[in-house]
C-alpha cells in the first residue's frame, strides 16, 4: 500500500451543498436532518462543502441514506444528482 496522496472526488463538496440547498436546509439543520448533530459542528458541514475536508465513509453513508440516492453518486465525479431529490424523511 503506497504512502501517497488519497484520490479524491472534485466535486464532492459541490454535491453535498447542492443536496442541503434543494432539500432547503440551513448546515444546523442538515446536520440534524442528518443525525450528525451531536458528532460534528457546522463548521466542519461547511469544509466538507467547500471541499477543504472530506467526511468519513459513514457520514457519506448517512447522506445516501437519508436522501435515498447511491454513494456511487457522491463519489464518481462523472455521475450528476438527480434533477429531482426524494422527498425528505
Amino acid at each position: 500500500m503506497g504512502k501517497g496522496k488519497r484520490e479524491r472526488p472534485d466535486r464532492l463538496g459541490e454535491k453535498l451543498a447542492e443536496i442541503r440547498m434543494r432539500l432547503g436546509l440551513s448546515q444546523n439543520e442538515m446536520l440534524r436532518f442528518l443525525g450528525l448533530d451531536d458528532k460534528l459542528t457546522r463548521e466542519e458541514l461547511s469544509a466538507y462543502e467547500r471541499g477543504v475536508r472530506e467526511p468519513s465513509l459513514l457520514t457519506l453513508l448517512r447522506y445516501a441514506r437519508m436522501t435515498s440516492l447511491s454513494v456511487e453518486v457522491f463519489i464518481d465525479d462523472e455521475v450528476e444528482l438527480p434533477a429531482k431529490l426524494p422527498p425528505r424523511r
